[in-house]
Order: C-alpha cells, then sequence, then structure tokens
C-alpha cells in the first residue's frame, strides 16, 4: 500500500507555567502526521512527535528536517519499512506507531479494551507542578477536594525543608492507605545528600521517589537502591537505552523497584513492551505516564495503556495543560481518565 504523510508543525501554550527541576515550559513544540493513502481514500491516521527539549535523545536542532526524511522513507517504503530501526527518534517512532495504528482502526478507539467502549476508567495519578509554597499547596488541595487517592509532586524546585511540609500537609489529613504519595526529583538530588534526603522523605509513608538523582551514574544510583528506604523507580535514567541487551542490563544491574514507561522517551510503543516485558521476568513494578503530549498523543498512550490492566494509578493527568489543545473524547471523572467516543464520529478529518 502507498502513503502519504504530512508534517503539521504546531505551538502549544501552557494554561499554567509547568515546573520541573529542568526549568519551566510556558510553551510546548509538537508536530502531528497526517497518513493517507490512495489506495483507501477517506482513511486518515493522525500521530504526533513530540521531544521534550533538553531531554529527549531525539530532540535535536533540525528535528523536523530529520522528520521530514524518515517520513519520505517511510512513503516510499510503506508497509516493508523498518520500525525498529527507528529506536534512536524514540518520538518519531512513537508518532509513527500511533498513526498507523489510527490509520488502522479507523477510530481513536485504537484498542478493543472496556477503555476504548467507555465500560472502565484507567486510575491517574493527580499531578502537582514545581512553584513556590502556596502555589503547590493549592494544586494539593485542589486534587485532594477533587478525590485524588494518588498525588504526584514534582520536587526538587524549592526549599527542601517547604517540600517536606506540603507533604506533611496531606499526610496530617490522609494517611498513607487513603492516598497515595509519589515524588520525582526529575535528577534534581546530588548523590551526596541523595541518601538522607530519601530517609527523611520516607517518614511521610510515601510510594516511591522517581529519579533522585541524574541518570548515568550507575554505581551512585546502585547504592541509593541498595540503601534507600524509600522505593526508587527510574525514569529518564531509561532514555536512550533502546536496544534489548542494554535494557536487560540496566534493569538487572541495578534492579529498581519501579519504571515509569513514556513512548514519546523510551522506544516508543513496541520499545516501551519490551521495557515491561523485562520488568515482568525481573519482579518489577512499572506504570506508564505522558510527556506532556497534546490530546493526540496522550489519548493513544491511554490507549495502549488500558490493554495491559495495570491497577497502579497511571500518569494520564496531563489532558488539560493547554489551552490550543486537540478536542478529544477523554474526560477525567474523580481520579480516572476516561474515553468518551463510543458515538463520536472519529475518522481524523
Amino acid at each position: 500500500m502507498n502513503f502519504q504523510i504530512e508534517i503539521i508543525p504546531r505551538t502549544l501554550h501552557f494554561k499554567q507555567p509547568a515546573g520541573t527541576s529542568r526549568g519551566i515550559y510556558t510553551t510546548r513544540n509538537v508536530w502531528y502526521l497526517r497518513l493517507t493513502s490512495p489506495d483507501q481514500p477517506g482513511q486518515v491516521g493522525m500521530g504526533e512527535c513530540a521531544p521534550l527539549p533538553k531531554l529527549s535523545c531525539d530532540a535535536l536542532p533540525d528535528y523536523e528536517k530529520t522528520l521530514a526524511c524518515v517520513c519520505r522513507e517511510v512513503e516510499e517504503k510503506g508497509e516493508t519499512f523498518d520500525m525498529k530501526g527507528l529506536r534512536r527518534y524514540p518520538s518519531m517512532l512513537f508518532g509513527l506507531e500511533m498513526a498507523f495504528r489510527h490509520f488502522n482502526a479507523g477510530s481513536y478507539a485504537l484498542y478493543n479494551t472496556r477503555f476504548s467502549r467507555g465500560e472502565a476508567g484507567i486510575p491517574i495519578n493527580g499531578l502537582i507542578w514545581m512553584g513556590d509554597h502556596d502555589k503547590m499547596l493549592a494544586q494539593i488541595e485542589t486534587k485532594m477536594q477533587q478525590g485524588y487517592r494518588c498525588i504526584k509532586l514534582k520536587i526538587g524546585a524549592i526549599n527542601f525543608e517547604e517540600e517536606l511540609d506540603l507533604i506533611r500537609h496531606i499526610r496530617a489529613r490522609f494517611s498513607a492507605k487513603e492516598i497515595e504519595i509519589r515524588v520525582d526529583a526529575n535528577g534534581g538530588f546530588a548523590p551526596t545528600d541523595a541518601l538522607e534526603k530519601l530517609k527523611r522523605l520516607a517518614e511521610l509513608d510515601l510510594h516511591s521517589i522517581e529519579q533522585p538523582i541524574k541518570a548515568g551514574q550507575w554505581e551512585e544510583m546502585a547504592r541509593l537502591i541498595e540503601t534507600s528506604p524509600l522505593p526508587i523507580a527510574f525514569d529518564e535514567e531509561l532514555i536512550g537505552c533502546n536496544l534489548l541487551p542494554r535494557k536487560a542490563e540496566l534493569l538487572s544491574t541495578l534492579n529498581p523497584r519501579y519504571i515509569v514507561l513514556k513512548p514519546s522517551l523510551h522506544g516508543g510503543i513496541s520499545g516501551c513492551d519490551e521495557w515491561i516485558e523485562l520488568a515482568k521476568k525481573l519482579g518489577i513494578g512499572w506504570w506508564i505516564t505522558s510527556a506532556l503530549e497534546s490530546n493526540i498523543g496522550l489519548n493513544a498512550i491511554a490507549q495502549w495503556c488500558a490493554t495491559y490492566h495495570n491497577p497502579l494509578p497511571q500518569g494520564l493527568g496531563t489532558g488539560l495543560l493547554f489551552t490550543d489543545n486537540v478536542e478529544m473524547p477523554l474526560e477525567i471523572r474523580k481520579d480516572c481518565l476516561w474515553y468518551a467516543g463510543k458515538n463520536v464520529e472519529e475518522n481524523g478529518r
């Protein structure tokens, strides 16, 4: 079958500045892929390529030019194109995977699951962005009022004592059985004082911490995992680790308690499937998170996530971040993401 791919660049604008230890996002560049074929007139597949600056291994200065070359090659080779060869460009791979999945499904209900049929929601965490103490406290109050049973805090931007105070505020009202608390340091701790910080965080009955120190410090990370009273989850540590033997070496050597998977960063859907299979064999827990994609990418992640029936809260509550997001039949009800597109005409046009 012959294919044509139109690349549509977009700049998305955050409703509120999104703060992480790597800086504050106010805008977000994405590239939509519109896949069509003269062999199937009227059929459309939409995908989203959304690398994160200073984080994605394929956040290249000439990203759009490289993406155009990849798309031309896909057009030439069609279904014989080697998708696995794109592992070094995970956000491009993910965009193409979702475009083909949408094209073949003929609907944004990309898989046949209870979620895609509108029969079940996916439990999600409530995300608290970095900011000053008062702004973070206001976010926490809102999430607790909305009924979230899992709250995730981005930490590492303000004074550590103030961050502990925010977590104590939650714990003063809700036990660990009532509200699960995850924190994400985005590699913001120094190896020299990370363990002491993990010990103090563990006193507050936290579920886990993502990426306490920067990725690539295997010796220091191994020491932390062995001595930390708080379970450690990998996120940035997985970026750029695209080949199966290297993935196996990373997980078997360091043995984290959890891994956090983002298709745009960690090898597309096919690459994340590999991570999950390895994690299962090694007894490592996992959950799935979006990476600030628009609703096109978020829907694809949620549709795929639902095929695994993972009972842990997932990181899929980013659908309301942008003022100029793409309309998609996704709804948050209490602390679950629902797909409400059962009776919606969805052909990507």
